[in-house]
């Protein structure tokens, strides 16, 4: 196909944006540095001769704040990094030349979106709620949307409407819903390329116990190699009823991150 050829069939296409804008307070994880954004020169702080004036920004940031992907590097179990890599020996150099997240390319390919809430006919999940392979399975049916390898599986708990009331959103004391060990084994097992939902942490995270635990992240990042996207925006995509879509995954090629800020999109 030529480029014209695709953006004839592109014409009559809905983009929607599933990343989050990034501004200063929003809701993370307490564990990563926060993003900070400021104005760093403004207008009329220099002025050229002709009368033009420009502002520029200075900005700090976590890897892993606000809509993002995890690389491979972030996690470890007993001191292994995926595929057997030792994780002490691969961060001795403040960097990781191996799994992070530069090795990651762009994604241009089948993304699903599994509704969990429309499944449960409720507008959210209720707080620490696992979502189980049965719940996977039966959105999987419902949606007529069968799930193959190499597909991007984006799921929706509609914690994310909680987005912008950060103590809510990050749930500690109450506990945020997602997959569980048994639903991030059920989609490894599907040999799904990438994983993501509208939580803070991907996984379910039972009331008061935070980030103590993160089995998924155990299974996908370590076990089975399988990137993980946190924090999107799934609430227009669910209202548009739309569940297959072309799913674009753009990140910064940070080298040797453990994780990048990502724009994804989906395109149908």
């Amino acid at each position: 196909m030529t480029a014209r050829q695709l953006l004839d069939a592109l014409a009559d296409a809905t983009v929607i944006d599933l990343g989050r804008p990034m501004r200063n307070g929003m809701a993370q994880s307490p564990n990563h540095p926060p993003f900070r954004h400021c104005l760093d020169r403004r207008h009329g702080d220099k002025v050229r001769n002709d009368g033009g004036s420009a502002a520029a920004d200075l900005l700090t940031t976590g890897c892993h704040v606000g809509t993002h992907v995890d690389a491979l590097a972030h996690v470890s179990h007993d001191g292994r990094l995926h595929g057997g890599v030792d994780a002490f020996e691969a961060q001795s150099e403040g960097v990781f030349h191996s799994l992070g997240i530069h090795e990651l390319p762009p994604f241009v390919g089948r993304g699903i979106m599994l509704d969990i809430p429309a499944l449960l006919g409720v507008a959210v999940c209720e707080p620490g709620y696992e979502i189980t392979v049965s719940d996977l399975e039966a959105a999987e049916a419902a949606q007529s949307t069968p799930i193959g390898g190499g597909d991007a599986v984006l799921i929706r708990s509609g914690w994310g409407a909680h987005f912008d009331t950060a103590e809510h959103y990050r749930g500690t004391s109450s506990g945020v819903p997602g997959v569980g060990e048994a639903g991030a084994t059920w989609l490894a097992d599907r040999g799904v390329a990438l994983a993501g939902a509208d939580t803070i942490a991907f996984e379910c995270l039972p009331a008061g116990a935070g980030h103590a635990l993160l089995p998924a992240h155990r299974v996908l990042l370590v076990e089975a190699g399988i990137n993980i996207i946190e924090a999107l925006d799934l609430e227009g995509i669910s209202a548009s009823g739309m569940h297959e879509f072309m799913f674009v995954l753009g990140h910064l090629s940070i080298y040797g991150a453990t994780g990048a800020p990502a724009r994804p999109l989906a395109i149908a």
